[in-house]
């Protein structure tokens, strides 16, 4: 696959979207904006975004991976933003990349899931707050397909993502209230795919179930896949990204159980 390197921000070099050519990808195909974990301390490029790219793309969508700011860069909203600027490139220059303007979903993995699932929560609020420079709902996703994600903040969630996210390790309820992003589902928020294993021993899976009883009470359309066994950053669940110990035909179908998802999202 060919991939172009799209520089978002001139101060910002290490922040730079990839967007992946691809003869799969339908001549008016649905987009998708990848998200890699990493506990906002790294990106998971050849776990999370390179291969993500690969497999979605043989699905028949147009493919963009975001290598956004982490370690001291990830103060929140920081990461929020350029997440927020990525989908507004994309839409506008949805001819170029021959795709559906309204149909640019954004898929996000662990803190990249968190990153995802701010996006689809918090982008009105990123674009009042921040003033950014673009139409109102132009950083909006369709969707959001949210894997193994960092959702809140409680006994036993992965604590670094938020120390990352905040820069320190004591911050006030109503600043954790804030990134909790089960606190922050509205009417506005957007539809939701989410997939976790019931024993992820890196992220919990009661961050896919808060969210998901967020979601629920708000009436906001979604669909969730709990599987029994996996291990944590499971990516594509194949050996490919996992290795064959820890690759899993089962888990394994959630691309295209997700690709079914978007395609019922109207």
């Amino acid at each position: 696959m060919k991939e172009e390197i799209i520089h978002l921000f001139k101060d910002k070099p290490e922040v730079y979207l990839k967007a992946y050519e691809t003869p799969f990808a339908d001549p008016f195909a649905d987009a998708l904006l990848i998200l890699p974990g990493g506990g906002y301390g790294f990106v998971s490029m050849d776990r999370e975004g390179d291969p993500m790219a690969v497999a979605f793309s043989a699905l028949g969508f147009r493919t963009f991976v975001l290598n956004y700011s982490v370690l001291e860069g990830a103060r929140f909203p920081a990461p929020l933003v350029e997440a927020s600027v990525a989908m507004h490139y994309i839409k506008a220059n949805a001819k170029k990349y021959g795709i559906d303007p309204e149909r640019v979903f954004v898929l996000g993995f662990s803190a990249g899931g968190h990153l995802a699932a701010s996006l689809g929560t918090l982008w009105r609020r990123v674009w009042r707050e921040e003033k950014l420079d673009m139409p109102e709902g132009a950083n909006r996703p369709a969707g959001m397909i949210l894997s193994y994600p960092v959702i809140s903040w409680f006994e036993g969630t992965h604590k670094g993502t938020f120390y990352h996210a905040m820069g320190r390790e004591d911050f006030t309820e109503e600043e954790i209230a804030a990134i909790s992003l089960d606190q922050q589902v509205s009417e506005e928020t957007c539809p939701a795919f989410l997939w976790h294993t019931a024993d992820d021993p890196g992220v919990s899976v009661e961050n896919s179930l808060k969210m998901a009883s967020a979601l629920a009470k708000a009436g906001i359309y979604h669909e969730m896949h709990i599987f029994p066994h996996g291990g944590h950053g499971l990516a594509t669940a194949t050996r490919v990204t996992v290795g064959v110990a820890e690759s899993d035909p089962r888990i394994a179908r959630w691309p295209a159980l997700a690709a079914e998802w978007m395609k019922t999202v109207k």
